[in-house]
């Protein structure tokens, strides 16, 4: 794909695999079995393939990010790595097929894709905030709360929380949003048990995530996970992406400043830029957004890289 376009993934033809869902930015595949002799040798596993499809405001937009795939995968291999100690995750392999359809990442995706074992996923957003910025600052103006956990007096925009909170929200279906709630519909939702094991991984991630980042000279303010049971195993997994510009606020930590929205490395350069007068786009109407200009694709490329090398310390190769 040339750099304009960025690769927008879908209905590939990877040979060994039979695409099955395509969500805003990843696709997903399942073994083609005949093709594979009825089994495939890493077990129940599914691939993953990461697009450089971008999305704001519940659209995809066109085009998409050059690389942001690919940055998204290899920052999620990383931190994997970081966290291996902490919890596991669903990574089964990313070696490449040496002959095709033998079920590993074909040559199309490389660097885009993880093979992963199949999860039962918990039907939860799992959400930790160090920070207040986004939907909970919404949420604390109006009840000084969010998701049910009582906050201070005086907090702003970009505040640092006294500690780090699980603020859970429930999936929604594509194009809708998720939906902020509290701990206990989260208990009501899969069980007491359950619910409180997600709570403590989330919040182990986080700390060890912001403690590793903030020594980058990178906040990490807030960031959302995804776990699963391992049907194998019954064990809790990390699943999906983790850590990346897509799912969390990266804010650069020497202009951190409390009062108003903070320098991002993330796709904010799109959402600026959507609703600004530039785009003429009005995003309450039904219309679909405009195609995105060349500069705001470029410097939203620039600051997930810039993301990537910040925070593992080498260039994407």
């Amino acid at each position: 794909m040339s750099a304009a376009t960025g690769f927008p993934g879908g209905a590939l033809d990877l040979p060994g695999w039979r695409h099955v869902y395509s969500g805003k930015v990843r696709d997903l595949y399942e073994p083609d079995l005949p093709a594979l002799g009825g089994v495939h040798p890493l077990g129940d596993v599914v691939l993953v393939v990461a697009s450089d499809r971008v999305s704001a405001y519940d659209h995809v937009l066109n085009p998409g990010i050059p690389d942001k795939g690919v940055v998204l995968t290899q920052l999620s291999l990383w931190w994997f790595d970081q966290l291996s100690d902490v919890v596991p995750n669903h990574v089964v392999s990313t070696e490449v097929s040496a002959e095709p359809g033998d079920g590993l990442v074909p040559d199309v995706v490389v660097g885009r894709a993880m093979v992963c074992r199949r999860l039962d996923m918990f039907p939860v957003e799992c959400v930790v905030r160090g920070y207040l910025t986004g939907s909970g600052l919404l949420e604390y103006r109006e009840s000084q709360a969010v998701c049910g956990v009582p906050l201070p007096d005086g907090l702003e925009d970009g505040s640092r929380l006294p500690e780090p909170i699980f603020t859970p929200a429930t999936k929604a279906e594509y194009g809708d949003h998720d939906e902020n709630v509290t701990f206990e519909a989260v208990v009501e939702a899969i069980g007491p048990e359950a619910a409180s094991r997600l709570r403590e991984l989330t919040l182990a991630v986080y700390a060890r995530a912001e403690t590793i980042a903030r020594d980058r000279g990178v906040i990490l303010a807030d960031t959302k996970l995804e776990f699963g049971i391992d049907p194998m195993s019954g064990v809790v997994v990390l699943g999906d992406e983790v850590l990346t510009p897509d799912s969390s606020r990266f804010w650069p930590a020497d202009l951190w400043k409390p009062g108003g929205a903070q320098p991002s490395f993330d796709k904010q350069y799109v959402r600026d830029w959507l609703t600004s007068a530039e785009s003429g786009w009005d995003r309450t109407l039904d219309g679909a957004p405009p195609e995105l200009p060349t500069g705001v694709v470029l410097r939203t490329r620039d600051r997930y890289l810039e993301a990537f090398e910040r925070i593992t310390g080498a260039p994407l190769r």
